[in-house]
């Protein structure tokens, strides 16, 4: 049953995580629970929170990245399936990057495209995988394809500016 989301502003999170953990009368200490309620609202963590809050852009994870692009070839090419979902997904943002902004594709198209960037012969499982994670919007009878326009994670456009300046003239 679908349920209406409910926007929650919380004007101190800190307070919010005091009072929480009173509650529920949990052992974790006051730096946990703040990065508990973060990640719960989509943060990596407090830390990642209060930057964006301040207008700050959360630095990319160096380690995160470096691991990103050992999955891809000399050329810039996605050449290895990562085993880690959160790999996977931080990989996907530079075929993301290779598909045309607000334009219908086949699935076809798509393919050709994802074959265009990839070393992998699985354009199905990249396809599906960025349908999943809402980089690609499919149509009810799942012919036609369109990228989902919004702003990748800050790890996701570090790689892809990094396997730009690897990409052959």
């Amino acid at each position: 049953m679908a349920h209406d989301a409910i926007s929650l502003s919380i004007a101190d999170v800190s307070a919010f995580a005091r009072a929480l953990r009173r509650e529920v009368a949990d052992s974790a200490g006051h730096q946990i629970w703040l990065n508990r309620i973060a990640r719960a609202a989509g943060y990596r963590n407090y830390q990642h929170l209060s930057a964006l809050r301040r207008g700050a852009e959360a630095p990319a994870d160096a380690r995160l990245l470096a691991r990103a692009r050992r999955s891809f070839d000399a050329a810039g090419r996605f050449a290895h399936w990562p085993a880690r979902t959160q790999m996977q997904h931080l990989c996907l943002w530079a075929v993301w990057a290779h598909l045309p902004a607000a334009s219908l594709m086949t699935e076809r198209e798509v393919s050709r495209r994802i074959n265009a960037c990839t070393v992998l012969e699985d354009a199905a499982l990249i396809r599906r995988t960025m349908v999943e994670t809402g980089m690609v919007t499919r149509d009810q009878a799942g012919t036609a394809y369109q990228r989902v326009e919004r702003t990748p994670p800050s790890e996701g456009r570090a790689l892809i500016a990094a396997l730009r300046q690897k990409a052959p003239a």
